[in-house]
């Protein structure tokens, strides 16, 4: 197994966390609705909490414009209803004016005390569709101008998108210093090239184990380029039990009642469906086993109803703690893990297999503080 560069000097720790299913992604039956388990603030809210309570690290809070809640009003919600799980919002460049989200996002982290994190996403706005490399000049310039209004005292932006001359950023700073850890996942050149010069943690969805070694590589190599490092992130689902069995036969449980013209209405409607990430997890439905595995314990039978992440670590508590095992000395340092339904899952997790990690708070790590506290060194190269 291929090892990358890291910059994390304790790789025995881990960021684990699980997934708010804001956008309709909540089922008992993979493609199956169910009015108990839809999007509602109620039932969202109480995955957040359920997570939390299991002992998860960070929560990601994703964004739909066809389905489901407000990402950023969903998060600022959670903030008076928990006190330590991290908050990783989903935030999709160009939406918003991005001065004005500099502002919501400083505001969301003083409101959270420093527990928030923020997932950078690239795509296409409802009825548009938008060049790849033009969407993701966009997002460059909506991080570069987050992190002066963070920074500095002044915006002072000269893009292809955006221009801001002498504008002051009093009072956007966020709780954290230098604003909050941002994840970033895509895989096309523009994508490396945003993510190794300005995101800390970049994502993946499961793949092989070979080829989740080679895009390591490959962001790796640009993030030397700027003089920085990264960490690693892995977005999967995990069905785990007590034997391997009874994992692999709920498994088959839950897309019993699927129908195959059901998950491609599911997987069409996403923004995304048409990305190179979505194609790539596609290929791995091509090459499973007729069981959907493509290699032990890494099932792609979710992807049947879903767009984006895939596929599932599917196993005994042994098999899916190896499996996050063996991740971990990759170089991956962070999990976003989720299961059917969500709830449930994340207790069998929680219960199972998470008493058995060290797990730990990236942002923590980082040395992010009070703004009016001095900043721990970072180590390891630049992150900002």
């Amino acid at each position: 197994m291929t090892v990358v560069p890291v910059t994390s000097a304790d790789l025995d720790a881990a960021e684990v966390s699980w997934f708010a299913a804001l956008c309709s992604d909540d089922y008992q039956f993979l493609g199956q609705p169910d009015g108990a388990l839809r999007s509602s603030w109620d039932h969202c809210s109480g995955i957040v909490k359920m997570a939390e309570k299991q002992g998860f690290r960070n929560i990601l809070c994703p964004s739909s414009y066809q389905v489901g809640q407000d990402t950023l009003s969903f998060v600022a919600g959670c903030a008076p209803i928990t006190s330590d799980i991290n908050m990783l919002a989903a935030v999709r460049c160009g939406e918003m004016q991005p001065i004005m989200l500099a502002r919501t996002i400083a505001t969301l982290d003083h409101m959270l005390n420093g527990r928030l994190t923020v997932n950078i996403i690239s795509s296409d706005f409802p009825g548009q569709v938008e060049d790849s490399n033009y969407r993701y000049q966009r997002s460059r310039e909506v991080v570069e101008i987050l992190k002066q209004a963070w920074t500095k005292d002044e915006i002072n932006h000269k893009g292809e998108i955006y221009n801001f001359s002498g504008l002051t950023t009093d009072p956007v700073r966020p709780y954290q210093t230098g604003g909050p850890l941002l994840y970033f996942g895509g895989y096309s050149p523009a994508a490396l090239e945003l993510c190794g010069e300005h995101c800390d943690v970049y994502l993946m969805w499961p793949e092989k184990v070979e080829e989740l070694a080679g895009r390591m590589k490959a962001v790796n190599a640009v993030a030397e380029k700027y003089d920085r490092t990264l960490d690693y992130g892995l977005r999967v689902h995990v069905i785990v039990r007590d034997t391997e069995a009874e994992a692999r036969e709920y498994a088959d449980y839950i897309v019993s009642k699927l129908d195959d013209d059901q998950g491609d209405a599911i997987r069409n409607r996403a923004q995304d469906a048409k990305s190179l990430g979505v194609s790539h997890q596609a290929k791995n439905r091509e090459i499973a086993d007729n069981s959907g595995y493509i290699e032990p314990n890494l099932w792609t039978g979710v992807g049947r109803a879903r767009s984006g992440c895939g596929a599932a670590l599917v196993g005994s508590t042994d098999q899916v703690l190896s499996k996050l095992e063996a991740y971990q000395k990759m170089g991956i340092r962070a999990f976003i893990l989720s299961g059917y339904p969500h709830m449930d899952e994340a207790e069998h997790f929680g219960t199972r297999v998470l008493p058995q990690m060290k797990t730990c708070s990236l942002p923590q790590e980082y040395g992010r503080v009070p703004a009016d506290v001095p900043a721990t060194p970072l180590g390891n190269g630049d992150r900002r």
